[in-house]
C-alpha cells in the first residue's frame, strides 16, 4: 500500500487548501450572521447568498464534483485529502464544491442505477448544483440501522406506485432547493428478507408528501434541516422506480461505501481544525502564571489528539485504497471500522479542545460546540457504532 498522494491529488488538495483559507474561512462569520438574523422565521432555511458566490468561485478553480470518480477522474484515495480539507469548514466548504451529503450519495446512486430519463431530470441538475436532494430511509418506529426493518410500503397499482409511511431525520428536507427524495420502502413483504425493499424517486411537490417538522440536533438547526416526513398514499409513476423491484437493500449498501470515506475524512478535517484551535489557545491563554501550553496535562491532551488523528487517517486512507482496488464489498470490514473509529476520535479531540477553551469552547465564539454536535450525530447517522462494530466482529470471528 502506498498512500503518497499522486501528483493530481496533491494539486487538488493544494488548491482546495488555498480556496479554504482565501475564501471559505473568511466567509464563515458572515454566513452565521446572516442565518442568525433569520433564526425562528420562515426564512430560517434559506441559503445565505455567500454560498452561491463560493460555488461560482469553486467552479472557476476547477473544484467541483470531485467526489465522483466517473466525473472528476479522481480515485477515492485521491479525493480523500480534499474531503479532509473541506472538513475544516463542514457547514460551508462541502457545498461550495458540490460535495455535500446527502447529495453525494444520491448522485452516486443515480449515476449507478438511474435510467437515462432519471439522470437527465435529476442527476444533471444535482451535478450542476442547481437543486438538492434527500435520502428517506430512517423511520421513527423501527431500528432503521437494519434497512430490512423499514415499514413504509410501496405498492404497485397499475402504472403507479403508492407510498405510505413515516420517515424522520431526513437530512436536507428543510431546504426548499431539495426537490427530489429517494425513498426506501417495502414492495414485497413476502419476498426473501433482502429482496423486500425497493427505492423510488418522489418529487417534493408530489401530493400526499407532508413535511411535518424539522428536528434540531442538540438544539442546533442547520441550514438544510433534518425533517420528519409523512407519505399519505403518495403516487408516482412506475418510471420512478430506481433500479429494479427488490433491489433497494443492495442499492443502499452500494450507496454507503464511498460516502463513509467522505464523512470520515471530513471528521478528520474537523479534528485537525480542533487541534489547530487548541494549540493556539494553549499558547495564548495564561493560567496560574504561565501559558496553558506549559501545563503537562494540556500537552498530554494535545499529544493524544495528534496520535488519534494520525491513526484514524491511516485507516481511512487504507480503506479508500481498498475500495479503489476491490470495490466497496472488498473493503466492507474497513468501511465499518472507520465509521466506528472516526466519529469517536473526532468527539474525543473536540472534547479536549472545548476543555482547553473553557467556557468559550461551549459558546458560538468558536466552532467547537457545533463541530462536536455534528461529530456526535455521526455516531448514529449511516448506522450506529454498535452496528459497525458488530460487522467487524463478525468478519473477525469468521476468519477463525
Amino acid at each position: 500500500m502506498d498512500f503518497e498522494p499522486s501528483a493530481v491529488a496533491a494539486d487538488y488538495t493544494k488548491r482546495m487548501r488555498e480556496f479554504l483559507e482565501e475564501k471559505v474561512l473568511p466567509a464563515e462569520a458572515g454566513y452565521e450572521a446572516w442565518r442568525a438574523q433569520r433564526r425562528g422565521t420562515p426564512q430560517e432555511w434559506d441559503l445565505p447568498p455567500v454560498v452561491e458566490e463560493l460555488k461560482a468561485e469553486a467552479r472557476s478553480r476547477g473544484l467541483w464534483n470531485l467526489f465522483l470518480p466517473a466525473v472528476s477522474g479522481l480515485s477515492n484515495l485521491d479525493y480523500a485529502p480534499v474531503a479532509e480539507v473541506s472538513g475544516w469548514s463542514p457547514v460551508i466548504a462541502p457545498e461550495a464544491i458540490n460535495c455535500q451529503a446527502p447529495d453525494t450519495g444520491n448522485m452516486e446512486t443515480l449515476h449507478l442505477f438511474g435510467t437515462p430519463q432519471q439522470k437527465a431530470r435529476w442527476l444533471e441538475p444535482l451535478l450542476a448544483g442547481q437543486i438538492r436532494s434527500a435520502f428517506a430511509m430512517t423511520e421513527p418506529d423501527v431500528a432503521s440501522s437494519d434497512a430490512t426493518n423499514v415499514r413504509t410500503t410501496i405498492r404497485r397499482e397499475g402504472d403507479e406506485y403508492v407510498i405510505s409511511g413515516t420517515k424522520w431525520w431526513i437530512s436536507g428536507a428543510a431546504d426548499s432547493r431539495c426537490t427530489i427524495f429517494i425513498v426506501m420502502g417495502k414492495t414485497d413483504p413476502d419476498a426473501p428478507t433482502h429482496r423486500q425493499q425497493s427505492m423510488v424517486l418522489v418529487p417534493r411537490d408530489t401530493p400526499g408528501l407532508e413535511i411535518k417538522r424539522h428536528l434540531p440536533t442538540f438544539g442546533y438547526q442547520d441550514q438544510h434541516g433534518h425533517s420528519e416526513l409523512e407519505f399519505h398514499d403518495v403516487r408516482v409513476p412506475v418510471e420512478n422506480l430506481l433500479g429494479e423491484e427488490g433491489g433497494g437493500f443492495a442499492i443502499a449498501q452500494a450507496r454507503l461505501g464511498p460516502g463513509r470515506i467522505h464523512h470520515c475524512m471530513r471528521l478528520i478535517g474537523m479534528a485537525e481544525r480542533a487541534i489547530d484551535l487548541m494549540v493556539r489557545r494553549a499558547r495564548e491563554r495564561v493560567a496560574f502564571g504561565r501559558p496553558l501550553a506549559d501545563q503537562g496535562v494540556v500537552r498530554e491532551q494535545i499529544a493524544q489528539s495528534r496520535i488519534e488523528v494520525e491513526q484514524a487517517r491511516l485507516l481511512v486512507l487504507k480503506t479508500a485504497w481498498l475500495i479503489d482496488k476491490a470495490g466497496a464489498k472488498g473493503a466492507a470490514t474497513e468501511i465499518a471500522a472507520i465509521k466506528a473509529v472516526c466519529p469517536r476520535m473526532a468527539c474525543d479531540v473536540l472534547d479536549r479542545a472545548i476543555q482547553i477553551h473553557g467556557g468559550g469552547g461551549m459558546s458560538d465564539d468558536f466552532p467547537l460546540a457545533y463541530f462536536y454536535t455534528w461529530a456526535r450525530a455521526l455516531r448514529l447517522a449511516d448506522g450506529p457504532d454498535e452496528v459497525h462494530l458488530r460487522s467487524v466482529a463478525r468478519q473477525e470471528i469468521g476468519r477463525h
